[in-house]
């Protein structure tokens, strides 16, 4: 992973004395609550409904053990003992106190992390496949470009104030883990011709307008990706709304000019500005990819994990679910589901994040990913490592085999947390989970994939969900509306609104009988949710949802 240098020391040491200043001017009184916001915003904390939130970029999901203790340490003593991790790969803390972020900063300095353009109409954390690195179907690891995108984009000077909060995601397997197309700029590795490049998407996002991307250029060379993604922010700077900013994102600017507009202006822009570009940042990328060399794969025998599998129905399950393949021979990518049943998801304990710290040590090279699934990947165990590994995982209460099923919701912090929600998210996720839990279906049901919003956001990516639940207020009540179809991989779709919301005490039963009604569709166990829906259609599972519209009309 990449290692900072003196400059970025230096860099980071100079911005956090300058915040904290900041922060003493604010306690004090010279600061009001209006001019401290943009400071505090450009520094990763919010005000939320309760307190503060400082929010930590994890770059591209990556994080060694040393830095997971970290995020522990601070838990414990400037929080309430624990972190959510976040559908951007980041780490929240819900509960500091304004006069100990300045520390919380300096103790995040002390293993290169920050919370530098966590928020603001900024480029965000850029986030990456979280299987990066170590995935089968991977064509190159993406975060050494994403990495490269980080750099570029911290304090660029022409990019601080955009019309709006911009994404950029990026992917180098053949299967999209990074939602690439639901991003401001998607950029996913390509080879033509026996080089590597990218193909680049933009113009997606979810939120009140929810849009899929378009692609911009099929390929880009490695040499000319960063002049094309100044052209593109520099497009969207100039002509992007600020006159609106629900119509701000660069999604509407594709949208109300066209993408052949757009493409004539990036490649005008491009023009300009590619003769600024000397190849200092291929030199810097060069240097970069030096830091993510593979580790030195071990050769083991494979008895322990045979005899776990064969012998121990809990441990076969949890392979089963939580393992993924990897592209060396006699290892696994494992999956750390953060979504036991009835616990907040994303959700880690301080206890929790120095078990996965210390299990990256002994048995993960010392890597560790967080997924924008909110879970917590190791991405290179050996499998004959597996079964002491799952052994010290249940006895945190981290072993929980529902990777990918209908338990692994992703759920934003919704109304018990979040000053925009209008509804809360993480109780009905919780009440999901423990139903299907008591219905022990969530494994003959299979692969399904339910994302809930707590408002018209979309941080709980409802749009791109299996299932879709968006939490609204409706005259003081908490109402919820269900999608259906939607997929947020390389095939990414919207899904469809299935027709009048439900209450809180109703929207349980509603999800049981549309998964209920699923089981009875599909032509084969082997055929999934998704899969049956885009066979069928939206009206039998709209019958199975509304049972009593289809009575009415009898």
């Amino acid at each position: 992973m990449y290692s900072y240098t003196e400059f970025d020391d230096a860099f980071l040491s100079e911005r956090n004395a300058q915040f904290r200043a900041q922060v003493e001017r604010r306690i004090d009184g010279s600061l009001t609550e209006d001019e401290f916001k943009p400071l505090r915003l450009m520094n990763g904390l919010y005000l939320q409904l309760h307190a503060y939130m400082l929010r930590v970029a994890i770059p591209y999901g990556t994080l060694n053990g040393t830095q997971m203790h970290k995020l522990a340490d601070i838990a414990d003593k400037w929080d309430k003992g624990y972190g959510h991790f976040t559908t951007r790969q980041n780490i929240q803390y819900n509960w500091p106190q304004l006069r100990d972020v300045p520390d919380m900063l300096d103790a995040l300095a002390e293993v290169n992390m920050h919370a530098i353009q966590t928020s603001g109409n900024t480029i965000r954390n850029v986030t990456a496949d979280h299987f990066a690195g170590a995935a089968a179907d991977e064509i190159a690891d993406p975060r050494p470009v994403a990495e490269l995108i980080r750099q570029w984009s911290t304090d660029h000077p022409e990019f601080q104030f955009l019309p709006r909060k911009f994404k950029v995601a990026v992917s180098g397997a053949a299967h999209d883990r990074a939602v690439i197309k639901a991003h401001d700029i998607g950029l996913q590795i390509v080879e033509q011709d026996g080089v590597l490049g990218f193909q680049v998407i933009i113009g997606g996002g979810l939120g009140r307008t929810p849009m899929i991307g378009k692609v911009l250029y099929d390929f880009v060379a490695s040499q000319d990706l960063l002049p094309t993604l100044e052209a593109i922010v520099s497009v969207y700077n100039l002509l992007g709304r600020r006159d609106n900013k629900y119509k701000a994102r660069i999604k509407i600017t594709v949208h109300e000019n066209g993408i052949e507009d757009i493409r004539a202006r990036v490649d005008e822009r491009y023009a300009l500005i590619r003769p600024q570009f000397s190849g200092v940042d291929q030199q810097m990328l060069a240097r970069i990819e030096a830091d993510f060399a593979k580790p030195t794969f071990k050769t083991a025998p494979l008895d322990a994990y045979t005899q776990a599998y064969d012998n121990d129905p809990i441990f076969r399950s949890w392979a089963d679910t939580n393992l993924s393949d990897h592209h060396a021979p006699g290892y696994a990518i494992v999956s750390i589901s953060l979504k036991a049943h009835g616990a907040t998801p994303g959700d880690a304990s301080s206890v929790q994040m120095r078990v996965m710290a210390d299990l990256a040590a002994a048995y993960g090279h010392d890597e560790l990913r967080i997924s924008h699934e909110q879970n917590v990947i190791l991405p290179h165990v050996h499998r004959s490592d597996l079964p002491a590994l799952h052994a010290t995982l249940k006895e945190v209460k981290l072993a929980t085999a529902n990777i990918g099923l209908i338990s692994d919701i992703i759920a934003c912090p919704g109304m018990d947390y979040c000053a925009l929600a209008t509804a809360r998210s993480i109780p009905i996720a919780q009440e999901i989970a423990t139903r299907f839990d008591e219905l022990k279906l969530e494994h003959e049901v299979g692969p399904l994939k339910i994302k809930i919003s707590g408002c018209i956001n979309a941080c709980g990516h409802h749009h791109v969900g299996h299932i879709g639940i968006l939490g609204l207020d409706r005259a003081g009540v908490e109402n919820y509306q269900i999608t259906l179809g939607g997929d947020g991989t390389q095939d990414a779709t919207l899904g469809e609104r299935a027709g009048p919301g439900f209450s809180a005490d109703e929207i349980i039963p509603a999800v049981e009988r549309l998964v209920r009604g699923y089981l009875d569709l599909r032509s084969e166990p082997a055929e999934t949710f998704l899969q049956t829906y885009r066979r069928l259609g939206l009206a039998p599972f709209k019958a199975a949802l509304y049972p009593e519209a289809r009575a009415n009309a009898a």
